[in-house]
């Protein structure tokens, strides 16, 4: 090729690797509004008021499931705070700062919530293992439990609204000799996705 083609060749390249990075950008920010949109209308659906936030990093600590998000004290988040996506249950706002929050993840070993199965109605709390899994407990060894079972918020302990969406029953070990099931289950909300989740009023 003489030097004009050569030149010509690399001017089409680098044109073409720009538009390949402003096509990337389009389709990830299509992404972003398609997620706010199915957040907000989560928020629409369960006639609840919340902020949104912008996730900014995930804890540093490998043993624990926490993230920071964009929101503090100055846009009146407060500790306690329910989280949620446009799929379900978060977590919860554990520490504040003027500009941002701490949110502990449902998967996080140290984070509880009450919750009832829908099939039936059987309350019981489900707990974090800190794997990214959650645990139902206290459920006797021949309660009404089954796979794919789904577990909704209960409402009772005052913090997070009843229905919410938490998990689904992804397996479950029956032992006779022991009083209670082991019963794993898998978060139904993207708690380790996304960009943005909704800090509930």
């Amino acid at each position: 090729l003489g030097r004009k083609a050569r030149a010509v060749l690399a001017t089409l390249k680098r044109d073409q690797l720009e538009s390949a990075s402003v096509l990337l950008r389009v389709r990830q920010l299509e992404s972003e509004n398609a997620h706010l949109r199915q957040l907000l209308d989560m928020r629409e659906r369960q006639h609840v008021d919340g902020i949104v936030a912008r996730i900014v990093y995930a804890a540093r600590d490998p043993f624990s499931r926490r993230i920071v998000v964009d929101k503090g004290q100055q846009h009146r988040i407060e500790a306690g705070q329910p989280v949620i996506d446009e799929a379900g249950v978060v977590g919860q706002v554990t520490r504040i700062f003027p500009f941002v929050s701490e949110i502990a993840l449902i998967t996080d070993k140290e984070q509880s919530v009450p919750v009832q199965i829908v099939r039936n109605g059987l309350r019981s709390v489900v707990f974090g293992l800190g794997s990214g899994q959650l645990e139902l407990r206290f459920m006797p060894a021949n309660a009404d439990v089954q796979n794919g079972d789904l577990l909704v918020t209960s409402g009772l302990d005052g913090v997070f609204l009843p229905g919410l969406p938490v998990a689904r029953v992804a397996h479950i070990e029956r032992d006779t000799s022991y009083s209670f099931a082991r019963i794993y289950c898998t978060h139904v909300a993207g708690v380790e996705n996304f960009g943005e989740i909704m800090v509930l009023e």
